[in-house]
């Protein structure tokens, strides 16, 4: 909800003072113009990165209106590795074998749709789960190992960002672009044109610069920002994942080892000790 009201001051802001300054709407809706800067900047984000980061891009751009990472999805998280972790230790780890071979099926992971629905979440829980019941690697091995792939994990979280940003930083340029295109548009019909047409036609090719400036700072440089605290919220999340389950290898009892994970959260939505408990507890 914040970052729709966002957007929406940017937009009234800058009409209403255009407007009020006596500017007219009608004179700053140059669809060619958009077509120039937007289909340049397309093309140049095309050409930068992988075929599969266009629709990275997009989904993470929708999903940050949803407000993703918040208490709710931690406690939910937190709960799943305690009655995962619970089960183990009471029944031993083979009694979680068919939870983590097919989590869909899993009376435990089906508590948890949200977290269902994120497969590399639950594959990267899964994947660590089978480690554990091998029983074969030391506690401080096991943390190596999350360590490495945590590494890798944030640059792959981290590219949509860089990706906008670079977008962001070109968007400027390519009003430029459009602005010039405009004015080669206007010189073409010196002597030709009336002056109040060429006026409209200086006017068009300015708008070119303003979009391409506006676009920049006023959305899509925000929405790398974003995308940045985005990935940040959800690496968070592994490394709770991370701490809870390294604590459990070193033969901490679930409900000390999801604690373990609750103090690496960022304290903005991190639920406190008591609601962690009630939340394991069934209260």
């Amino acid at each position: 909800m914040v970052k729709i009201l966002g957007i929406i001051v940017v937009f009234a802001s800058v009409l209403a003072g255009f407007v009020l300054s006596g500017g007219k709407i009608a004179s700053i809706i140059q669809p060619f113009e958009v077509l120039i800067i937007g289909g340049a900047a397309l093309g140049a984000f095309l050409q930068a990165n992988p075929s599969s980061t266009f629709m990275q891009v997009l989904k993470k751009s929708l999903s940050m209106f949803s407000g993703r990472f918040n208490k709710a999805l931690y406690l939910d998280v937190l709960k799943m590795l305690y009655e995962i972790l619970n089960k183990s230790r009471r029944e031993g780890m083979m009694a979680i074998e068919a939870d983590i071979e097919d989590p869909a099926a899993s009376p435990i992971f089906s508590k948890y749709p949200a977290l269902l629905k994120d497969q590399r979440m639950t594959e990267f829980v899964c994947d660590y789960l089978r480690i554990m019941s091998t029983g074969n690697m030391a506690p401080h091995e096991f943390e190596g190992l999350f360590d490495m792939e945590l590494t890798s994990l944030k640059e792959d979280l981290d590219h949509p960002g860089h990706a906008v940003t670079t977008v962001a930083d070109g968007l400027p340029g390519f009003g430029i672009v459009a602005a010039v295109l405009g004015i080669v548009v206007t010189m073409a019909m010196l002597g030709e044109a009336e002056q109040a047409a060429l006026g409209q036609h200086v006017g068009a090719a300015l708008v070119g610069t303003f979009l391409g400036i506006l676009a920049a700072y006023g959305f899509f440089g925000p929405l790398a920002t974003s995308l940045a605290h985005e990935a940040k919220e959800e690496l968070n999340l592994y490394e709770a994942i991370k701490a809870t389950l390294v604590a459990s290898s070193s033969g901490m009892p679930p409900s000390l080892a999801v604690e373990f994970g609750r103090k690496v959260l960022y304290g903005a939505h991190r639920p406190t000790f008591v609601e962690l408990e009630q939340a394991v507890r069934g209260g």
